[in-house]
Parts: structure tokens; C-alpha cells; sequence
């Protein structure tokens, strides 16, 4: 591809340009009228305005998005995270309309997008799983017979969407009901879709995912894991790589686990599988993200791999040159992600103007960012604002060397 349209905002879309300069691929960026201020707008070579409006007036408008991307003559559509990214109807859409969506296929977001779906083929191929139920009786009869059957605690969780939404943790039998009620009623909300599974909840896990690219020639890599165990409201706060107190034996089986999934349903493109670690050390599938994670900087610092550059040679049509044997995980590398929060209200997204963003350029860590003095913080979008990434040669340095980049970083 010579030139692709980024479907996205803000760090991720600043994150992807860097890589088009760098393989001299043209990129055309989209922006909502009210983030013409924001540096990644100047960044690309060439941007379009999507108006004022809503999301969906905006960055959820499909059909505008494609008809730009048409007008402008890209060949692809990088859909970063967040927004479009996993979302199979604009997939088909843009393919449909001759463009390369630059991630897997739409019948692979579908499949992997689904809770229950998802668990379905992971039995099908002989993946671990924890205990539950995902059938497709939904009654509260038969629910509260499979939780009893699983032994409480158990968690209520929404098939479809994610970020912690629609689920529940239920301690006994008598807040079953409840507890069931409200998660259907928030994951109708969300995602318009009130259906739940039943899983066994761990007391005290770990949250590990692996990172893959796949070529779309049948080679599958994996670049290790990272830990995400850090989280408030089960969304990720901070996280690192390799993770933590993990034998030889366990990052390899945890790691080829990844790509067994990979192999068994042809994926192609960047993902990522999310397990769940238990206290006596089996893991379980969780689900698979179809895109980039915001947290796949810590996974290029310990490795030295473009991830995004992997993903643009994929959606090319290149098969890798890059074997498994070449990937070595070097060094710990951790990420803190900024946050627009008000911590003396139960940590909610707060808006408002910044007024400076203040770096010490002698820092030795990465800011992924696109922010400047002056830009407003809206509401509308999620309230990260940024992500302190530090590199080390072991965990402890890396922890030291965080905390200076912390104190080196002032949001005002």
C-alpha cells in the first residue's frame, strides 16, 4: 500500500504516521471539527474534517469515512483501537468497497468478538477454559442452576463488548438474581445485547496476554507476554513485560497456547489473547482482541519490533521475513497510562483545559501522547491522555527508572 486513511484520534493515529513516514506510506487523517487543535491533525500529509456532531456524526460514521477514504485514493483503512477497530460491519464495508481493512476479517472479529462464541471454538480446539456456562438458555432458573453447579463466586459477564461492562462478581446464592438483572440491563445498554455467560471467579488472578502478527501465509509470531494485572474497574492502568515470576516452561506453553489459536482460526494481522493466571499457576483463555492494544509499546521496547509495521507489511500482502527463532525478549519494559480522572470522586473522567504539558527532554523514556498547552479535554472520548513507556535491563531498574519519568511528566 502507498497510502491509507487512519480511522482514529490522538495518540494512536500520531503512533501509526510515525510508521507510514517511516515505510513511506502516504497517510490521510480524519478529525471531528472540536480536535482540529490536536497535533496529530498537522502530523499526517494530508487530513480531512469530519464536521461537527456526535461520535456517530463523526468517527462512527462508516459511510463517510470510506467515501473519504475513496476520494482521497487510499488503499486501506487503519483502524487503530477504540471506535472502529473491532467492529466486522465496517470491515465488510470497506472491503466491499475494494480497500484493505488493515486487521483480521470480519468473520474473525465476529467469531472472536463474541464471549460465547469465542469459548465455543476455544473448547473445539482444545484450549483451556475456566469452569462456566455459555449456552444459550438464558433463563434465570437455568443460570442460577449452572451457578450453583460452578460453586460461588462466580462472575456474570456480557458475550459481547468488554472494559467491564455488564459483568458482575456474585459472592452467594442470595445476590444472584440481582446481580444477574443489573449486569443484563448494563450490557443492553452498552451493547445492545443482553445476553450473559457464567464463569468460576478466581480469587486473586493474573491477567497475561500474548502478543501476535500473522502474515496471512500461515506464519504465526508470538512476542511474548505482558502483564496487565494492575487494573481499576477492569480497565488496565499499568503494564509490563515480561511479566512477573514466570519459569521457562510456563511463558513457552502460555505463548505457543496463543499461536495454537492462531493457527486454528487462519488469523491474519496483529492480536492479542488475554488469559486469566490462576493463584496455583494453570491458565485459562479469556478472549482475543482483533487490533493493536494500547499497551503494545512495552512489547516493542523488550523486543525492538514495529508492531504497526508488521501489520501494514501484512495487510500489504508480504509474508514475513521474520521467523520466531529471530523474536528475543530483551530487558523489562513497563507502561503508565495518564489518566484525566478525579480521584476525590471515585476516580470519574473529568474535562476541561490543559494548560501546559510539561516533559523534561533529558528523560531517557517514550510519551506517546498527541496533546499540546492550550488543548481541551472532552468528555466524549476516553479520558486517556497519554502513556509513559521506560525500558531496562531488569524489572527493578525499569520500576526506578518510571518513577523519574513520572516525575518528569506534568500535566497542568
Amino acid at each position: 500500500m502507498n497510502k491509507i486513511l487512519i480511522a482514529n484520534r490522538g495518540e494512536i493515529a500520531s503512533r501509526v504516521i510515525r510508521t507510514c513516514k517511516k515505510m513511506g506510506i502516504q497517510s490521510v487523517i480524519i478529525y471531528a471539527q472540536d480536535d482540529r487543535d490536536l497535533p496529530y491533525c498537522n502530523e499526517a500529509d494530508e487530513k480531512v474534517s469530519l464536521g461537527y456532531g456526535t461520535l456517530a456524526d463523526t468517527y462512527l460514521d462508516q459511510d463517510k469515512i470510506i467515501a473519504i477514504a475513496r476520494e482521497y485514493q487510499c488503499e486501506g483503512i487503519y483502524p487503530g483501537y477504540g471506535f472502529l477497530s473491532e467492529n466486522s460491519t465496517f470491515c465488510k464495508k470497506v472491503t466491499e468497497a475494494g480497500l484493505e481493512f488493515i486487521g483480521p476479517t470480519s468473520d474473525i472479529i465476529d467469531l472472536m468478538g463474541d464471549k460465547k462464541a469465542s469459548k465455543v471454538k476455544m473448547e473445539e480446539i482444545g484450549i483451556p477454559l475456566v469452569p462456566g456456562y455459555h449456552g444459550e438458555d438464558q433463563s434465570l432458573e437455568l443460570l442460577k442452576k449452572e451457578a450453583d453447579k460452578i460453586g460461588f463466586p462466580v462472575l456474570i459477564k456480557a458475550t459481547a463488548g468488554g472494559g467491564g461492562k455488564g459483568m458482575r462478581i456474585v459472592q452467594a446464592e442470595s445476590e444472584f438474581s440481582d446481580s444477574l438483572d443489573a449486569a443484563k440491563r448494563e450490557a443492553k445498554n452498552a451493547f445492545g445485547n443482553d445476553k450473559v455467560l457464567i464463569e468460576k471467579y478466581l480469587v486473586n488472578p493474573r491477567h497475561i496476554e500474548v502478543q501476535l502478527v500473522s502474515d496471512g501465509f500461515g506464519n504465526h509470531l508470538h512476542f511474548f507476554e505482558r502483564e496487565c494485572s494492575i487494573q481499576r474497574r477492569y480497565q488496565k492502568v499499568v503494564e509490563e513485560s515480561p511479566a512477573m515470576h514466570f519459569s521457562k516452561e510456563l511463558r513457552e506453553q502460555i505463548c505457543e497456547t496463543a499461536l495454537k489459536i492462531a493457527r486454528a482460526i487462519n488469523y491474519k494481522s496483529a492480536g492479542t489473547v488475554e488469559f486469566i493466571l490462576s493463584e496455583e499457576g494453570s491458565f485459562y483463555f479469556l478472549e482475543m482482541n482483533t487490533r493493536l492494544q494500547v499497551e503494545h509499546p512495552i512489547t516493542e521496547m523488550v523486543t525492538g519490533v514495529d508492531l504497526v509495521e508488521l501489520q501494514l507489511s501484512s495487510s500489504s500482502g508480504r509474508e514475513f521475513s521474520l521467523k520466531q527463532e529471530d523474536i528475543k525478549q530483551i530487558g523489562h519494559a513497563i507502561e503508565c497510562r495518564i489518566y484525566a480522572e478525579d480521584p476525590d470522586h471515585n476516580f470519574l473522567p473529568t474535562s476541561g483545559r490543559i494548560q501546559t504539558v510539561q516533559l523534561t527532554k533529558n528523560s531517557d523514556y517514550r510519551f506517546d501522547c498527541s496533546l499540546k498547552d492550550g488543548n481541551s479535554i472532552s468528555l466524549t472520548y476516553d479520558p486517556m491522555l497519554a502513556k509513559v513507556i521506560v525500558h531496562a535491563e531488569t524489572r527493578e531498574q525499569a520500576i526506578e527508572k518510571m518513577h523519574k519519568a513520572l516525575e518528569d511528566t506534568h500535566f497542568g
